[in-house]
C-alpha cells in the first residue's frame, strides 16, 4: 500500500519546513530521493504528489518539502502568503535547508535511517542540488530536470543595477498575478559567495552519476543550460525530451490521476538511472 507521512522541520531562520515522505509500506527501507522544488514552486505544485507515488510504485522513498523561505507557510503550504520570507530568501539559505533535510533522512530518528540519497532537483532546485552534490558525498546520484545553470539566469541582467538602488525587486507570478519581492541581499549573497554559487565550477566538481534532462519546448530554462551543464561535466548523461516543456506537462493545478506523457518519460527515465 502506498503511504504518505508529513514532518515539520525547522528551517533556516527558525522558519518551518514541510515535508512528507510518500513510500509502500511494504518497503519502509527503500532506497530515498529527495527532491526540490523550483523558484515559485512548492512540494504539492501540481503533478508533485503523482511523481512522488509514482516513484513509491517502482521500488523508491520519495521525500519532497518546501524551502524555508519559498513564501509558503504551514498554513498556506500552497499560497504564497508570506511574502516577507520570500523576500529574504537567499540561495545560501536554500542549500542550508537542504542540508537540513539530508541530516533529518540520514540520522534515522523519524523515519528509517538512510545512509545516502539520491537527489531530483527541478528548475532553481537543480541548480541547488548541483552545489549540493559536489559539497555532500552523501549524496549518491542526481538528476536535474530543467535545471538552470546559473543562477543570474533567474532575472533579467538589466535589473541589477536599479535592484540595487532600490532594495528590491518584484517579480510577477503569472500563475496567480502576485508581485512577488526579493530583496538585493540575494544580489550580496551571489557576490559573498562567487565559488560556491557558480553551478557550472561545481557541476565540474561532481564525481557522483548525474542525469541531466531537459525539453526542446522549455520556455522558462532554454534548453542551452542543459548543454552548459553536459559541457561543465561530460561525464554527465544528457538526455533531452522532444516536445517537453519546463515542467513537462504539468500545471496547477492538475486534475488528472496519470501523468502527462513527458513527465512519464521523464520518471521512467530516473527510475531507470537509479536503478542502475
Amino acid at each position: 500500500m502506498i503511504k504518505q507521512e508529513h514532518f515539520t522541520l525547522p528551517g533556516s531562520k527558525g522558519r518551518a519546513m514541510l515535508m512528507d515522505l510518500t513510500y509502500d509500506s511494504r518497503h519502509k527501507t527503500a532506497p530515498l530521493v529527495i527532491f526540490s522544488h523550483g523558484f515559485k514552486g512548492f512540494k504539492d505544485w501540481g503533478t508533485h504528489n503523482l511523481v512522488a507515488r509514482h516513484f513509491a510504485q517502482n521500488g523508491y522513498r520519495f521525500l519532497k518539502f518546501n524551502f524555508s523561505h519559498n513564501g509558503t507557510t504551514p498554513d498556506n503550504p500552497v499560497d504564497f502568503t508570506d511574502l516577507i520570507a520570500f523576500a529574504d530568501n537567499t540561495f545560501s539559505i536554500e542549500l542550508d535547508d537542504l542540508n537540513t533535510v539530508i541530516d533529518f533522512a540520514c540520522n534515522g530518528t523519524a523515519i528509517p535511517r538512510t545512509h545516502h540519497v539520491y537527489l531530483i532537483g527541478h528548475s532553481m532546485g537543480g541548480g541547488i542540488n548541483i552545489i549540493k552534490t559536489a559539497e555532500d558525498k552523501r549524496v549518491k546520484k542526481l538528476v536535474t530536470m530543467a535545471s538552470i545553470s546559473n543562477f543570474h539566469n533567474l532575472w533579467p541582467k538589466t535589473a541589477e543595477q536599479q535592484w540595487r538602488l532600490q532594495g528590491v525587486m518584484y517579480m510577477l507570478n503569472s500563475r496567480t498575478n502576485q508581485q512577488m519581492p526579493l530583496k538585493s541581499t540575494l544580489l550580496d549573497d551571489l557576490e559573498r559567495n562567487p565559488g560556491r554559487l557558480d553551478i557550472p565550477a561545481k557541476a565540474m566538481q561532481i564525481t557522483q552519476p548525474w542525469l541531466i534532462v531537459h525539453g526542446t519546448e522549455d520556455k522558462t530554462v532554454p534548453l542551452s543550460h542543459a548543454k552548459e551543464l553536459h559541457k561543465a561535466q561530460p561525464s554527465a548523461r544528457l538526455s533531452v525530451i522532444k516536445g517537453a516543456d519546463h515542467t513537462f506537462g504539468g500545471t496547477h493545478p492538475y486534475a488528472k490521476n496519470s501523468l502527462p506523457p513527458h513527465l512519464l518519460d521523464f520518471c521512467e527515465q530516473a527510475i531507470e538511472f537509479l536503478n542502475k
